[in-house]
């Protein structure tokens, strides 16, 4: 499932890649994900202070398990600039989590591209639960490959705070955050302008205390017990 491919050449010198659960637990913030990928991209294409935009590309991929591993590239190598809002339209929840499957797959783009920089954002409000190609190891292998390039990584728990697959695969604690209902968009915001100085000048990629309380993490691990 493809909607929007407007380079030939996905490669570039910067891209950002998000992996974004579609799986059906996220029905009652789904459209709050959406809001926040698109907010996400188009803070990356839009710097602050008028800045002129820069050439930073953007992959988005959707996943769950439904009859089997099903990985939908919904953007591909799209200048950030001129990305095209997705919508529900193009994909709506469904089916389990095979997020270490999904991993996989996300890097194997990115080494495909082979850009001087890049971004993986994982986004999921759940545990993997239905990953039959890709173990533990093999997905934490894949990550080892990107964060040996140089590469970020960071996870993302929407309205989920159980880290214990993030840590599985080397997602260390400065690079994993929870979000609650309602922060999504403002946290991607502030995660695109992190982006963008790790693009412009290889500063990391890290959360920090103000950004954790712009997310409401302590709220979301009070209730949902994490």
């Amino acid at each position: 499932m493809t909607s929007q491919h407007t380079n030939a050449n996905p490669a570039a010198h910067t891209h950002a890649y998000i992996l974004l659960d579609r799986t059906g637990s996220m029905g009652s913030i789904w459209a709050e994900a959406l809001t926040s990928v698109n907010a996400y991209a188009e803070a990356l294409g839009k710097p602050e202070g008028g800045a002129k935009p820069g050439s930073e590309k953007v992959t988005l991929a959707v996943f769950d398990h439904h009859d089997g591993l099903k990985f939908d590239i919904l953007r591909r190598g799209v200048t950030a600039a001129t990305w095209n809002k997705m919508t529900n339209d193009e994909a709506s929840p469904r089916g389990m989590t095979p997020l270490f499957d999904s991993i996989a797959r996300i890097v194997a783009l990115a080494e495909g591209d082979k850009p001087e920089r890049a971004v993986i954002v994982i986004m999921t409000d759940g545990a993997e639960n239905a990953s039959t190609e890709v173990t533990k190891d093999g997905a934490k292998a894949a990550l080892d490959r990107a964060r040996a390039r140089g590469w970020e990584v960071v996870f993302l728990g929407a309205e989920f705070a159980k880290f214990s697959d993030a840590d599985s695969v080397g997602v260390i604690r400065s690079k994993a955050m929870a979000m609650s209902a309602g922060s999504m968009e403002l946290s991607m915001r502030s995660l695109a302008s992190k982006s963008r100085r790790y693009f412009e000048k290889a500063e990391a990629v890290d959360f920090n205390e103000e950004d954790r309380r712009q997310s409401g993490e302590a709220d979301v691990k009070r209730r949902k017990g994490s």
